[in-house]
């Protein structure tokens, strides 16, 4: 991996003030390379629309590409009571935390989540898309920060970053910070579903990541035979 001169901060996950440091600076509107379950993101507060603009500019990602939201368990959820289903909640129970993206339904529900300035940034129009990671270093991120939007930390078009080196060495020229933390858990992103027509019985994988579409319809089938859970 070639040597940079990075113009951005490089805490170490491991230590406790470098969770803060990260945390301070999505909360007054900067952009960091994080770690996930995954591979590396590029995160920005979701109270900062304009940060999440950035994101787009750092990528060169298309504007008609929308960004997901990345929060730190189901609880925050379920604190709000979004309208879902019975069986999206037993989906939802099997496949989170783990590296699968499940897109469902925008709605007011949202803005109780923390959401409310970043509502027209992040999504589509009606469907907005949901990470939960299983990585504790993003857990306990996302538990300071709040709502974050997320996206993989490459140039649009290019390989993910696998490695902290990586996120470095193609982008800290535009970054605030990346929160350095190794090797990523995976080579590839998460499984992105389709749980729009949940209630219908249909899911539909639009990306297989790190989780195989075997696997998913397995938990599906799995969520269908299962007692609602509220």
């Amino acid at each position: 991996m070639k040597e940079v001169v990075s113009s951005c901060i490089l805490p170490q996950s491991h230590r406790t003030s470098s969770l803060r440091t990260i945390a301070n600076m999505l909360d007054n509107g900067g952009v960091c390379g994080i770690p996930t379950d995954t591979v590396y993101a590029l995160a920005a507060s979701c109270k900062h629309p304009e940060a999440i603009n950035r994101i787009y500019s750092i990528k060169e990602r298309p504007s008609e590409k929308p960004i997901c939201i990345c929060i730190s368990n189901l609880d925050q959820l379920r604190v709000i009571n979004p309208p879902f289903s019975p069986l999206l909640w037993n989906f939802m129970d099997l496949v989170y935390p783990g590296g699968i993206s499940c897109i469902v339904q925008k709605g007011e529900w949202l803005k109780k989540l923390g959401v409310g300035p970043a509502y027209e940034t992040v999504g589509t129009n009606d469907s907005i898309m949901i990470r939960v990671p299983d990585h504790t270093v993003t857990a306990h991120l996302t538990d300071r920060t709040g709502p974050l939007a997320i996206t993989s930390a490459n140039p649009s078009g290019e390989s993910d970053s696998t490695h902290h080196d990586m996120v470095i060495t193609r982008l800290s020229d535009k970054l605030d910070a990346v929160l350095c933390d190794g090797y990523s858990n995976e080579l590839v992103g998460s499984t992105v579903v389709n749980c729009t027509k949940i209630n219908e019985g249909i899911i539909k994988i639009l990306r297989e990541g790190c989780v195989p579409t075997t696997k998913i319809m397995q938990l599906f089938e799995r969520a269908k035979n299962t007692p609602g859970v509220l």
